[in-house]
C-alpha cells in the first residue's frame, strides 16, 4: 500500500505535526507504517463508534492471495503464504484484487498520527472503551475523517447474505480491478459489503 520514498515523506510530516503547542505535553514516537480501517460519516471530526474500527500493523497488500491464486488458497487449506488464514465468513478486498487478512479489532485506545498522505496530518485520539462497549474518537485541528483517507486505498469487508457458502472471492468478476479513487469496489453475488477509509499511522504516543 506504501512506497518507502512516500514512508519517508510521512516522516517528515510526523516532525512537524508532533511540534505542534497542542502537543507539548505529549511525547510520540515515530513508527512503521500502519493502516487504521474506519466506519463513519467522511465529514465528522469526532464520534463514539471507534469499536468498529480496526488495525493492521503491517502492510496487508503484499501479504494478500490474488484472486487468481484463489484455488490455491482454497487448497492450503486457508493459510496464504504469509500465514494467515482465511475465513470464508469474513474475508477482505484491497483495491487491486488481492484478498486480505483481517485487521485487529477493536482499535485499541490511544493517540495516533495519521494522515491520508495529502495535505492533513494530525492526532487521533480513541479513549478507553466505556461501559456501554463504546470507544470515542476525536481529530485535532478540526480535521475530518475525509481529510485523513487515503483515496486510493480501498479496503472492503464481506461477509455471507446467508447462511450458506454463496459468499466466495470465486465469484468476483476480475475485469472489475483495479478499482480507481472514489469508485466503490464491487458487490459480489451473496455477499453484503462494508467499504472502510483507510488512515495511515505513522506515530504514537509514547507510554511514560
Amino acid at each position: 500500500m506504501i512506497s518507502s520514498m512516500f514512508q519517508f515523506f510521512l516522516y517528515l510530516i510526523l516532525i512537524l505535526t508532533i511540534a505542534h503547542p497542542a502537543h507539548a505535553q505529549t511525547s510520540f514516537k515515530h513508527i512503521s507504517t500502519q493502516y487504521i480501517v474506519a466506519l463513519g460519516d467522511p465529514n465528522a471530526n469526532s464520534g463514539t463508534d471507534a469499536q468498529t474500527w480496526g488495525l493492521w500493523r503491517q502492510d496487508p497488500g503484499p501479504r494478500g492471495c490474488l484472486l487468481g491464486d484463489y484455488d490455491k488458497l482454497k487448497a492450503s487449506g486457508g493459510i496464504a503464504p504469509a500465514q494467515w488464514k482465511f475465513d470464508n465468513k469474513d474475508w477482505w478486498l484491497e483495491e487491486h484484487g488481492s484478498v486480505m487478512e483481517k485487521p485487529d479489532f477493536p482499535l485499541p485506545p490511544g493517540k495516533y498520527v495519521v494522515t491520508g498522505g495529502r495535505e492533513i496530518t494530525t492526532v487521533l485520539t480513541i479513549d478507553p472503551m466505556d461501559n456501554n462497549g463504546k470507544e470515542r474518537w476525536e481529530l485535532d485541528n478540526g480535521a475530518k475523517l475525509y481529510d485523513v483517507t487515503h483515496l486510493p486505498c480501498h479496503a472492503a469487508r464481506y461477509t455471507p447474505a446467508t447462511n450458506d457458502n454463496s459468499c466466495s472471492p470465486a465469484m468476483i468478476q476480475k475485469e472489475s480491478f483495479p478499482v480507481a479513487p472514489g469508485v466503490p469496489m464491487p458487490p459480489i453475488k451473496g455477499c453484503n459489503k462494508k467499504e472502510y477509509a483507510v488512515l495511515f499511522v505513522i506515530g504514537e504516543a509514547v507510554t511514560n
